[in-house]
C-alpha cells in the first residue's frame, strides 16, 4: 500500500471506470432534483504515484436524477495527455493540454469542462466522455482558473490565468454564449498563487497571499510560504476598462484558497469572507499535500473564516475573524453570487488533535449562528452543492447535495439535506466507494438539451 495519504483511506484511488443504473433510494428524492451531479478530483491510474495530491489525474463522477428516481452513476477520467504520462514542460515551454484537470468541473453555454488551474479547460460529453481541450476558439491564451464566476444576473463567465511568469494575472470574460469577449493584463499582480477570486455587482476582486512561486520545491507543484510576498487583495471595476484603475490593499499575513463571496454593502463598501490559514495552517496542508514525513494519515485544517471589508472611499481595510471552525470549500445559494447573502455552507475538518469530526456546516451571518450536520464516524462528506427548491422564497429555500465517503462500510451514498435544518431527506447508494474529491457542478435539466434521453 502506498505511503501518500492522498492514496489512502477516504482518498484511496478508484481503480476502474464504471456505469450503473437503478440505483437504490432511501427518502423521497424532490422532483424538482431533475439533472446530474458532477463532481471532479485526483484519482491517479492504478501503478501510478504522483509527487502531490494536485498532479493525480482528474475522474469525474456523475449521478443522474429525474422524477424522484437514481437513473444512473458513471465515473470516467479525463483523458488529457498527461494521463497518459505527458510532461507538462517541453523543450518549447508549458504544454497547456498536459492537465490533471482534477479540480473542477462547470457547465457553461452547454458545454461542459473540466478545469485545472494550470492548464486549459478539457471538454466532455453530457456521459462524461473527454472531447478535447477547449480554448475558446484560440482567444484563451492562457491557463484557466478551476474557480471561474458566472454571473447569475447576466449569464458571463469571468476568469483569469494565473502564472508566477509574466504576465502574472490576465482576465476573461465569456458571455452567455461561450464567446471571449474581453481580456486583459491586470497591472501589479505578482507571482503570488491565485487559486480563486470573487466578483461583485461592480467589482472584480483578487487576493494574493503569502504563498508564492518556489522553485526550489520538487513536488512538482512549484509554490510555497514566503514572508517577503506581502499578502494583497485587489479590487478592479468591471467593464474593459477595468485593468487601469485597480487597487492594492495590503491585508494581514495569510493565505485563502478559497472564496465563500463578496458583495457591495449599502454603504459601498466590498466585504469578502472565506477560510484562510496561517503559515503553520499552510504547512499543515502542504505536508499532507505531498506526504511529507511527520503528517497524518488524514488532513487536517488549521483554516479561520475571516471578513475583509475594504472602504474604497478611505482606502482603508478592516479585516477580522469571525469563526476559528476548521472549515474549507465554501458554498452558498448561487444566485445570490455577488450580491449579499444570509447563508453559507461548508465542510467542517477535525483539528489537529483529530477532535470532532467531518461534517456539513451552514452559517446565519445575520444572526452568526452557525449548525452542524455531523458526517458519522469515519464519513467524510464532499463539498456541498446548493440546489434551489421549486418556487423557493427564501434564501435558503432548496437542498445540498454531498457525496459521502465511508470507510467502515468502504461504500459511498448521495446524501440529500434539506438546506434550511440540514436535516436528511434523501440517500442515494452509489455502486462503489468514491475517493474523496474536490469541486464539483449541479446541471439542472434545460429545455434545450437535457430532456432527450441519456445513453445508460
Amino acid at each position: 500500500m502506498s505511503s501518500k495519504p492522498y492514496l489512502t483511506g477516504h482518498y484511496t484511488p478508484v481503480a476502474e471506470e464504471i456505469t450503473a443504473t437503478r440505483l437504490a433510494v432511501e427518502g423521497i428524492l424532490p422532483p424538482e432534483l431533475t439533472g446530474r451531479l458532477l463532481r471532479n478530483g485526483h484519482n491517479p491510474k492504478p501503478g501510478v504515484t504522483p509527487t502531490h495530491w494536485f498532479k493525480g489525474s482528474g475522474m469525474v463522477h456523475g449521478i443522474r436524477l429525474r422524477d424522484g428516481r437514481a437513473e444512473w452513476y458513471r465515473n470516467r477520467w479525463v483523458h488529457t495527455p498527461a494521463l497518459d504520462g505527458a510532461p507538462y514542460m517541453t523543450d518549447h515551454g508549458p504544454d497547456l493540454t498536459a492537465s490533471a484537470a482534477g479540480t473542477h468541473v462547470i457547465e457553461h453555454a452547454g458545454r461542459l469542462l473540466a478545469l485545472c488551474e494550470a492548464n486549459v479547460p478539457f471538454e466532455l460529453t453530457r456521459e462524461l466522455e473527454t472531447v478535447g481541450a477547449h480554448d475558446f476558439n484560440g482567444k484563451l491564451r492562457t491557463a484557466m482558473t478551476a474557480h471561474p464566476k458566472e454571473d447569475p444576473a447576466t449569464g458571463e463567465l469571468h476568469f483569469f490565468g494565473s502564472s508566477p511568469f509574466p504576465p502574472h494575472l490576465v482576465y476573461y470574460v465569456a458571455d452567455a454564449k461561450g464567446e471571449i469577449v474581453h481580456s486583459a493584463e491586470v497591472p501589479g499582480a505578482t507571482a503570488s498563487l491565485k487559486h480563486d477570486f470573487a466578483i461583485t455587482r461592480h467589482h472584480v476582486v483578487f487576493v494574493e497571499g503569502n504563498v508564492t512561486f518556489e522553485p526550489a520545491e520538487h513536488s512538482g507543484i512549484p509554490y510555497g510560504w514566503s514572508d517577503r510576498q506581502p499578502a494583497r487583495i485587489g479590487v478592479m471595476p468591471r467593464g474593459n476598462d477595468g485593468a487601469r484603475n485597480v487597487r492594492w490593499f495590503s491585508i494581514e499575513p495569510g493565505n485563502l484558497l478559497h472564496v465563500a463571496n463578496a458583495y457591495e454593502d449599502t454603504q459601498g463598501r466590498i466585504v469578502l469572507e472565506g477560510p484562510t490559514v496561517d503559515r503553520e495552517g499552510f504547512q499543515l496542508s502542504w505536508n499532507w499535500w505531498t506526504g511529507a514525513p511527520g503528517r497524518g494519515a488524514e488532513p487536517v485544517a488549521r483554516s479561520y473564516t475571516r471578513r475583509w471589508v475594504l472602504d474604497m472611499a478611505a482606502g482603508s481595510v478592516d479585516e477580522q475573524i469571525i469563526d476559528d471552525l476548521p472549515v474549507e470549500f465554501p458554498t452558498l445559494n448561487e444566485a445570490y453570487l455577488g450580491a449579499e447573502n444570509r447563508y453559507q455552507y461548508a465542510v467542517s475538518f477535525p483539528d489537529e488533535e483529530g477532535f470532532g469530526g467531518y461534517g456539513i456546516v451552514k452559517y446565519d451571518r445575520a444572526t452568526g449562528a452557525r449548525r452542524i450536520h455531523q458526517a458519522g464516524d469515519a464519513r467524510l462528506p464532499s463539498e456541498a452543492v446548493f440546489v434551489p427548491a421549486a418556487g423557493a422564497t427564501r434564501e435558503d429555500d432548496g437542498y445540498l447535495l454531498t457525496v459521502v465517503s465511508d470507510l467502515k462500510q468502504n461504500a459511498s451514498q448521495l446524501l440529500v439535506l434539506d438546506a434550511s435544518g440540514l436535516d436528511r431527506i434523501a440517500t442515494v447508494h452509489l455502486p462503489h466507494r468514491v475517493s474523496a474529491g474536490l469541486h464539483g457542478s449541479w446541471i439542472p435539466d434545460s429545455t434545450r438539451d437535457d430532456t432527450r434521453a441519456d445513453t445508460p
